[in-house]
Formats: structure tokens, sequence, C-alpha cells
């Protein structure tokens, strides 16, 4: 091989001859990498899969009614993720890191001003978990998971990953996990703290850099436990839920010329409670029926006592062998608008958790995201359809009719329509292979001044046609894929 080499080189001479060494000094070295790498595969299940997902939005009024003034927006936003899991006695690891970014928003060049709120790159998971049966045992799982992870269960309505968000969500968290004969059992407790302390617990739950949130609430907990509970039955699953979060207690303090008031944070926290149970059955070969039940209490972020609600149900009807539709509502409770608030009035808004909203209440995500609508709650009629049309095409299309949960308030003592608006939503998803995808969604509202009221939306001289629409395609390899 180095005789060939040589001839080759020709009167290049010795100084070539040194690097064609180093040249195979690495090529070795990089297959010894590769051989060890490939072994550990088979033997200790290392996996490396990533995520690149685009998506182009054209928004003319998403999230909220825009001004008849206003223009349309459109950009580019991109989600990078490698996904690294390792595999082995008794144990796993898994590590994800991600870059969520809008087109543009960084200089091409060195960017030395790029504030902590534009920097997309985080850790969206890094857990470990500790097998704690053996591989003797009869139960099928009992471990614990610890560390940086989404936590999803059901239909993702009141826990979710929310995967719509570029960000997605992801919790700092340690899960017990039990499974065994069909059921699942998982214990989990959170704790926040901003940094590390010397003394106290105090926990600010509005960092200045990100807009900490979970569906509007605007506030992040301090820390959470809860209990899950499933089992898989002949007919379907069933399930239920405790989950306890709790916020940082404080104190509103007014100073200064001209006055400010402030939050003070201290010792203590409020709890709220949501409790609940969620059925999926199939009540024939081509019927199927979903639904939950929550109630919320305790108090809330601000102190207030809670008294609240949610209840839904969905339906799914097979049609021949490629078309699925069905009716469904969601009720998610408020407070009456034309009753006086005060700081020690009770709140019967039900609050979500930290769910998937995209997922149900509209893809122009007007109710329980980013905008607030108000504290009237909602109700949510819906009819879905989706076609397969190829083992690779589907089509879907959703219609939603929205209305307040409780009475409107005009602000001058009378009621407004509680009727707020119709939302279509299209939407087409193919795969192109097993690692490409392309999706196509566009939506349109005819929304009431109900929607554009200051109870609501508060939105003057607002466009009631608002428009959403968007091109995404993710590509998902798999690293170590044979082929």
């Amino acid at each position: 091989m180095q005789k060939f080499k040589t001839t080759l080189l020709g009167t290049q001479g010795l100084k070539m001859r040194k690097i064609s060494k180093v040249n195979l000094s690495k090529s070795f070295f990089l297959g010894i990498a590769l051989t060890v790498l490939s072994q550990n595969e088979a033997k200790a299940q290392f996996t490396a899969t990533g995520q690149i997902r685009e998506r182009t939005e054209f928004r003319a009024g998403q999230g909220t009614l825009q001004k008849e003034a206003d223009k349309a927006a459109l950009f580019n936003s991109q989600r990078a993720r490698l996904n690294i899991g390792f595999t082995g006695y008794r144990f796993k690891v898994f590590m994800a890191l991600q870059d969520v970014r809008v087109w543009g928003q960084d200089a091409s060049s060195i960017n030395r001003t790029t504030t902590e709120a534009n920097n997309g790159i985080m850790l969206h998971e890094a857990w470990g978990e500790i097998m704690l049966n053996d591989t003797i045992s009869t139960i099928q799982n009992l471990s614990l998971k610890v560390g940086r992870q989404e936590i999803s269960y059901d239909d993702q309505k009141v826990l979710g990953g929310l995967d719509w968000l570029q960000q997605g969500r992801r919790h700092d968290a340690i899960v017990f996990k039990f499974a065994n004969k069909g059921w699942i059992a998982d214990v989990g407790a959170a704790f926040n703290q901003n940094k590390e302390l010397n003394a106290g617990t105090v926990y600010n739950g509005v960092p200045t850099a990100y807009g900490a949130g979970t569906n509007g609430i605007g506030t992040m907990y301090k820390s959470f436990q809860y209990a899950y509970i499933g089992k898989k039955l002949s007919f379907g699953d069933i399930s239920f839920l405790f989950f306890k979060d709790d916020f940082n207690r404080y104190t509103n303090v007014t100073a200064g010329t001209p006055a400010v008031t402030t939050k003070v944070y201290g010792e203590g926290v409020w709890s709220r409670n949501t409790t609940g149970f969620y059925f999926n059955t199939n009540v024939t070969r081509k019927f199927n029926l979903t639904g939950s039940l929550y109630h919320q209490g305790g108090k809330d972020k601000d102190g207030r006592s809670i008294s609240a609600n949610l209840a839904s149900v969905t339906s799914t009807l097979q049609i021949g062998r490629k078309l699925f539709v069905g009716p469904g509502i969601d009720y998610l409770s408020g407070t009456d608008g034309t009753k006086a608030v005060t700081a020690t009035s009770e709140s019967n808004l039900f609050d979500p958790l930290y769910g998937t909203p995209h997922k149900f209440w509209g893809s122009m995500d007007y109710f329980y995201a980013a905008n607030g609508f108000g504290k009237q709650g909602l109700l949510n009629y819906f009819f879905k359809m989706k076609y397969n049309a190829k083992d690779n095409l589907t089509f879907f299309a959703d219609i939603h009719g929205f209305a307040a949960a409780n009475t409107l308030s005009n602000g001058a003592g009378g009621e407004l329509d509680s009727y707020l608006g119709t939302e279509v939503d299209l939407m087409v998803r193919y795969n192109l292979t097993k690692m490409i995808n392309i999706e196509a969604g566009y939506s349109f509202m005819k929304a009431t001044n109900s929607m554009a009221s200051a109870a609501v939306k508060n939105v003057t001289t607002p466009d009631l046609s608002p428009q959403f629409a968007y091109l995404m395609l993710n590509i998902k390899p798999n690293f170590l894929a044979k082929k």
C-alpha cells in the first residue's frame, strides 16, 4: 500500500510521504472509532438522531385580532435538535441539544449584540433513568427518571410536550415510574430556583429574559407534585391524574414618585390542585370516544381561591377505509364578567396546565396560548375530518365554533353576545420518506365584535377576518441507520 502511494506521489518527495502517513494514521484511528461505535451500538444500544424543522408562517391575525390598518407578518423559524441516547445495564441516559431561532435575528458575521432573549441554544432534555428492577424481575418496569424531560400523558390536553412550538416544553423533574400488566403508575415532583442561594428558597417565576408562563398564566411554578395512574383495558384506556403546582407568594409594594407598584416575593407558596380522569374507548370497531373531566381547586398564582372545571368529549367514526369524522365539545369554565372581581373573590377560570392548546383549540392559537382572552372561559364546538388519501398523504379539516363559557360584560352594565367566532383549519401532511415530512396548513376565522371587545381580545378597529398559513419541512435523520 505504501509503495503504491509513493509511486503516485512521484516527485513530491518526502514531504508528501509524511502527509500520506498522517492521513493513513487518521484513517486508521477513524476506522477503529467507527468499529468501536458500531460494536457499542449493538451491545449497549447507542442512538443518535436529529431534527431540522423549518417553518414559514404567514400571520394576518394569528393569536389575536389585528387592526384594520396592520400589515401581515411573514417569517421563517427553525428548530435544530441533536438527540443522543445510551442504554446500558439497568440505566438509560438521553440528551437533546436544541437551537431555535428566526432567520435573520442574528447578524451574518460574528454577532456580539445578541440578547439573551434571542439566544435560542438550550438543552431541551437531559435525563438519566435508573432501572430499580433487575432483568429477572416479573415487573415490566420499575425505574427512577431524573433530569430535564418532557412530561406527557393521554391526549396532552393538560400535560404535553407542546411540540408545535419550536422550543417545545420541558420540565426539570424527578419521576418514579411503574408499569406492569397494563397498569401504569407515575409519581413526579419538581422544585425550581433561580440560582444557587446561600439562604432561603424564594423563587421569582417571571424571569426578565424569557417570558415564562404556561397557557398564558404568566408565572412559572415554583414546584409541583403529581400522581398518574393508567390502565389498558380490552375496550380502551382509562387514567386518573392528581397534579399540584405551587406558586411563590408575593405582596404588592408601591413606592416612588411617580408611584410604581412592584411584586416583592417572600417565603411560602399558593398551591393549585387539579384532579380528574381521561378515557379512550372503542365503542365499536369503527366508533371511538375519548373524553376527560377535571376539577381545579386551591389558589391561583395571585392567591385567589379557585373552583373551576374542564369537561371534554370527542367522537371519531371511521367511514370506509380512509375517512374519519366526528364532532366534539370542550367546556372550560370561566368567571362571570358581569360580577365585580376583588382580591378575595373566587376565580372560576380553569387553566389547562401544561398541555398542548394548539392541538385542541384552533390552529390560530386564540385560546390558552401566548395571548390572553379574558377570564370568561371557553366553549369549543368542533367537527374534525381526516382523509388518508395514500399511505404517505393525509388531509385534515377542522371546524370550530367558539363561545364564552360565561357572561361577557360590555363594560357599561350590559352584556355581550357570548359567541366569539368560527374558525376553519385545513392541513395536508406528506411523508416524502420515513425521515422527511412536509406539512402545510391554512386557517381563517370569522370573528365577532365580542371577540374584539375589551372583555376578550381588546382590539379597536379590528379586522374580523383573520388568516394564518404555514409551510413546514421536517427532517429527522437517524445517524446510525444502516441504510
